[in-house]
Formats: structure tokens, sequence, C-alpha cells
């Protein structure tokens, strides 16, 4: 095959697992750390304030996205997807969901729903990853999301492990991860096919590969900015969050 010509719909989907399989975040040590029950509450906390700058992203992410679709068939598919995370009138939503579990840790969910805790590194990357999605073709920001390829896998280790290793989780605590078991996979199948079909040629094909990377980028530095903040060497920027801080009860540090 001639690097003009594409690969086939099952070569390009497995180039595109590939991706998930060597870069994907669940091979970070941050996860090992935490589903084995390693992490220290101060950790667990530092762990959910900085990721809930990204799932807070999300929504406005897909709402860049839909701006510029103009195709309605595509905007009805993806919508759910800003309700999913923030919500309807007979679904609470991620963010509300994830702000449950910030309770359940210790922390103030208007502290951490303010994100004035986040480390740099994080606001970086996640503030990249939306302006990818609103300046980049609609391809590559569809491929983009396809990191959901993997998540089920993460979520369920995620479940079991903070089941088995910290007091705090419990069904109410972890209804986040519970609901995207349920609520990814439709996400996936819609945004896969899409991508399989309008990837037709060998250099879209590339660019939805580089997308794909690039968000994986975004999600493991994510864990690199929390090991090397909180972790190892535990050296925590100025204006980031530090132990003690926005907790619901003082008296929990």
């Amino acid at each position: 095959m001639t690097p003009d010509v594409p690969a086939s719909r099952v070569a390009f989907e497995a180039r595109l697992r590939q991706i998930g399989a060597e870069r994907y975040h669940d091979l970070h040590p941050f996860h090992d750390l935490l589903h084995g029950g390693g992490c220290t509450p101060d950790q667990v906390r530092a762990w959910v304030i900085n990721r809930y700058y990204y799932q807070h992203s999300i929504p406005m992410k897909d709402a860049a996205f839909m701006s510029r679709v103009e195709d309605p068939d595509l905007r009805r598919q993806w919508r759910s997807r800003i309700e999913d995370h923030d919500g309807t009138d007979t679904n609470e939503g991620g963010i509300r969901r994830w702000l449950r579990l910030a309770r359940a840790v210790g922390l103030d969910p208007d502290y951490v729903a303010s994100c004035e805790g986040v480390l740099p590194a994080t606001r970086f990357a996640v503030d990249a990853y939306v302006r990818f999605v609103r300046e980049k073709t609609l391809l590559e920001a569809v491929a983009a999301s396809l990191t959901e390829l993997f998540a089920p896998k993460i979520h369920a280790n995620r479940i079991e492990g903070l089941l088995k290793n910290y007091e705090f989780a419990d069904d109410s605590a972890l209804s986040y991860f519970r609901n995207r078991l349920k609520e990814a996979p439709k996400d996936v199948a819609f945004g896969l096919a899409w991508v399989l079909d309008r990837a037709d040629t060998a250099e879209k094909q590339d660019q939805a590969a580089k997308a794909l990377t690039f968000k994986t980028d975004v999600l493991w530095s994510q864990l690199d900015a929390l090991w090397g903040a909180y972790v190892q060497p535990g050296r925590i920027p100025p204006g980031a969050w530090q132990p003690g801080q926005g907790l619901v009860d003082a008296r929990a540090a």
C-alpha cells in the first residue's frame, strides 16, 4: 500500500485502537496508585479537584463543536453529550455527580466548582483541548473524543479499586463512573462510525490519528501534573490547592 492510499476501514480502526493501547492514561502510575489504595486522602482530593476542571470543560468543548456544525442530524446526536454532563430535568448530570464525589472525599463542592485550586498544567492542558475542538476540523474534533473507546475499562477498574480501598467510596460517591459505563458506549459507537466513514483518504486518517494522540497527551499531562505536585517530589505550584484548603470541615485535615 502506498502512502497516498487509505487503509481499509478495519485497519484504520485497529490503528486508532492501538493508540489507546499504547498511550491511554490508564497506563499512568497515578492510576495504579489510586486504584490500588495507595493514595493519601489529600492525593485523592487533589485528583478530584483537578479532574473536575476537565469535567466542567467538556460541555463547553461540545458546545463549541456544535456551534460549527451545520448538519442538524449531527447536532441532534451530539447534544446528548452536553446533557449527560450538565443534566436535564430527569438526569442530574455528570458535573453534579462529580461534586457529590468531592463532598464524599471531604471537599466543599463550592470550592471545587470554583476551580480556584486547579494546577496550572491541568488548566493549560484542558484549555488546549477546548481550543483544539473549536479550531480544528470537525473530523479532528470528533476523533479526539475517541479516547472514550478506552474509558469503560478504566471506569470499571476505578469502581472496583475505590470500593475496595477507600472508606468514602459507595454507590453515591461513585455514581459518576457507573453512569459513564452506560452513557459512553452510545457516544463511542456514533463517534467511531462517524470518523471511520469520513476519514476516506490517507491524509484524513493521519489527521484523525494525530487528533486522538493529542487527546491522550491531554489526559496524560494532567496526571503528570498531579504526580509532580502531590506525589513525587511534591512541589505544589503557587496558587494550586494546598492540603487543608476547601474542606467541608477543616477538622477533616
